[in-house]
């Protein structure tokens, strides 16, 4: 299994996680670390999101740009391999 590192840069609002958060569960990868930035006085979220999947880190990142409140998504280490046991 692959993990990839992803840095999402979005408006912040109630659902915005949520909707992250199932779009990685609907393309099939697997959640393995989150951290969620957000400033009270800004309206952006910083989100790092670390993921593990067999399927193409590519498949998730072109679902995640379309949602609407994601302005830009950033695939960091895309080349670490997770070993499972």
């Amino acid at each position: 299994m692959m993990q990839h590192q992803l840095a999402i840069q979005a408006r912040f609002c109630p659902e915005i996680l949520e909707r992250i958060l199932r779009v990685a569960r609907h393309r099939g990868f697997q959640i393995c670390a989150l951290n969620m930035d957000h400033t009270t006085d800004s309206d952006n979220v910083s989100i790092e999101l670390t993921v593990a999947s067999q399927r193409s880190v590519n498949l998730l990142f072109s679902q995640l740009m379309k949602l609407v409140d994601v302005a830009g998504v950033e695939i960091r280490n895309k080349e670490s391999q997770l070993i499972s046991a």
